[in-house]
């Protein structure tokens, strides 16, 4: 003969229920641990200032494009990891500048916290080139930022894949 099954009394219910409470609360509070500790922050630490800079970007995006210049970039993926940035300046007739200041930055669209800095030196006449170590493999905007006498003079942004 089969023995009677348990009857479900009021402390069973009572302790389901806190079991299964205890394990929503638990997979909630760890799932918000990992979105605020994986969050990247904010694109813009202050919109108020950045409206206030949108008219001096379009006058700055206006006087390079009167210039005419001729920025060509090439990001190339090393086999050690690394990465190697080449910018290549001509004016609007076509002959090579030098005496500028350029710079590189590879920013990750997902998450500003990986973004990396490229120092450009220059190579040659009119070549500017620089070395990123570290550098992994993805989609990244590639920043190019040219200064003269202090003044920033060139602004390039570009989605690149690095593989």
């Amino acid at each position: 003969m089969a023995s009677a099954p348990k009857p479900l009394t009021g402390t069973k219910v009572f302790l389901m229920l806190v079991a299964f409470f205890g394990v929503v609360i638990g997979v909630n509070v760890t799932m918000m641990k990992l979105a605020i500790a994986t969050l990247p922050g904010t694109d813009v630490d202050s919109p108020y200032a950045a409206g206030l800079t949108y008219d001096r970007e379009i006058s700055a995006a206006q006087q390079q494009a009167a210039r005419k210049w001729q920025i060509n970039a090439h990001i190339e993926r090393r086999a050690d990891g690394g990465a190697t940035l080449q910018v290549e300046a001509r004016d609007a007739a076509g002959q090579p500048m030098s005496g500028l200041k350029f710079g590189g930055r590879l920013e990750r669209p997902t998450d500003k916290r990986a973004d990396l800095a490229v120092g450009l030196s220059e190579a040659g006449i009119g070549i500017y080139r620089g070395d990123a170590a570290s550098v992994a493999p993805g989609q990244w905007d590639l920043v190019i930022e040219g200064e003269a006498r202090g003044m920033r003079v060139f602004l390039s942004r570009n989605r690149v894949i690095l593989h």
